[in-house]
């Protein structure tokens, strides 16, 4: 399905290929809509797509890469292709993401800042239950941290 809405929303796009420069993209489109940069810390990217008229965006990679935030001790998966729609503090219809709760895996449907001077992000699944978290525990980690990388 993510495929196919990718298809859907390319025409008009901005479409970038190749890890870095995806990487940087990636970055730029979530500071841009004031949402930390370290939210999607994907590896291996190798397409990113921006549909300003809809506000469309798509991260492809080249497989699915689990990562652990290490200040609220949660792991999310991100599928090869995440997608979902941008608007200012928020990112919303959200495909792809998953964070283990206890045992099991919980699609994450949305993420946004209700007010951005308190500090805090929260994320919701589609059913409407939903998390809050401090925003500093998804800013960019410094270089030499391990905090998602595989060992």
């Amino acid at each position: 399905m993510a495929s196919q809405q990718i298809a859907n929303h390319r025409d008009d796009a901005e479409i970038f290929h190749g890890e870095a420069l995806c990487k940087q993209k990636s970055h730029e489109l979530l500071g841009g809509i004031s949402l930390p940069k370290g939210l999607l810390p994907l590896d291996e990217v190798v397409e990113v797509g921006y549909n300003r008229t809809t506000g469309f965006i798509w991260l492809k990679q080249k497989r699915k890469k689990e990562h652990r935030f290490r200040a609220i001790g949660r792991t999310v998966s991100y599928d090869t292709e995440v997608t979902g729609f941008m608007e200012e503090h928020r990112m919303r219809r959200l495909t792809g993401v998953k964070s283990k709760e206890l045992l099991i895996w919980v699609s994450i449907s949305d993420i946004y800042v209700d007010d951005p001077g308190s500090g805090k992000i929260t994320f919701a699944n589609p059913t409407g239950i939903s998390r809050t978290f401090p925003v500093s525990a998804f800013e960019l980690e410094t270089e030499g941290s391990t905090g998602g990388r595989k060992k």
